[in-house]
């Protein structure tokens, strides 16, 4: 079994103090320690962004990214080896900034990994601009006047798209967010945990204070099937109004599994062959 000590690295966090990555932090490091993530069947992709300093503080294989294009390194390395927990750390504003294509389209495939969204409704790495998740009318450094678009509503957006699996934990609940990575790492198909991230330099409206106070755990009753209620859960989001938990979960064939090619064994396993094609590009002169 890993330990916590062996998912060290000698790196402490650089992230600003009372920044929600901390929570994030431990909670995947306690998922994995719970569940023995190591080096021989778990990897990890970040993008760019506060949260893709993820790489350089758990020790486990991992890939930084271009920014928003974390989703399609994550789906190639699972195309590669579909044996492997596969985990992608990204932000608001890299997911469904620049990364939003990318987002859908593996949604709508339901690559069987596992989206960790952070999602502090601002650009923290670059001081505090608007992202797609930005309140409208929240002035921020690149709108002073108030951000003019509605934002992305993140569940909604992935529910809709084609993800099976979708949930949302504020990210200082490090033992509820804990177990919803595991969960969702279980699941087979497209998963994305939202994950509320405090950011207290940039954006004093979603503080700590704030989501304490009004969040809500979806209840027991809730049925995480219905797609319905589900798309209608999403929608909210305001003062005592913010649900947390599992919003849907459904089972679906996984991208992965439509491929006969690596349904034997992953594409890792097979033997390349040389061939020679000198004869083949003299057609080409």
């Amino acid at each position: 079994m890993i330990t916590a000590a062996e998912l060290a690295t000698p790196n402490f966090p650089n992230w600003c103090p009372g920044c929600g990555n901390f929570g994030i932090w431990a909670a995947f490091k306690n998922a994995a320690v719970t569940s023995d993530w190591d080096n021989t069947n778990t990897a990890f992709v970040a993008g760019i962004g506060c949260h893709g300093h993820m790489v350089n503080f758990v020790k486990l294989t991992s890939f930084e990214g271009l920014h928003g294009r974390p989703i399609p390194v994550a789906t190639g390395i699972k195309m590669a080896n579909h044996r492997l927990n596969v985990f992608v750390f990204t932000g608001d504003g890299d997911c469904l900034g620049e990364g939003g294509n990318h987002f859908i389209n593996a949604a709508r495939r339901n690559h069987n990994i596992t989206v960790l969204l952070h999602n502090n409704n601002i650009y923290g790495l670059t001081t505090g601009q608007t992202s797609p998740t930005t309140r409208k009318d929240f002035p921020t450094k690149s709108t002073p006047d108030g951000n003019p678009d509605e934002p992305f509503k993140v569940l909604n957006l992935a529910i809709a798209a084609g993800a099976t699996f979708a949930a949302r934990v504020y990210a200082n609940d490090i033992a509820g967010l804990s177990a919803m990575i595991i969960k969702a790492n279980e699941h087979q198909g497209f998963s994305v945990v939202e994950m509320l991230q405090p950011c207290i330099t940039f954006n004093k409206e979603c503080s700590p204070t704030f989501f304490t106070d009004n969040t809500y755990k979806l209840p027991d009753s809730y049925d995480p099937t219905n797609i319905a209620a589900a798309l209608e859960k999403t929608l909210e989001f305001g003062e005592k109004q913010i649900p947390v938990g599992l919003f849907y979960k459904v089972d679906k064939p996984t991208a992965e599994s439509e491929f006969p090619q690596i349904d034997a064994k992953p594409l890792v396993d097979n033997q390349v062959e040389k061939r020679d094609v000198s004869e083949l590009l003299q057609t080409l002169y």
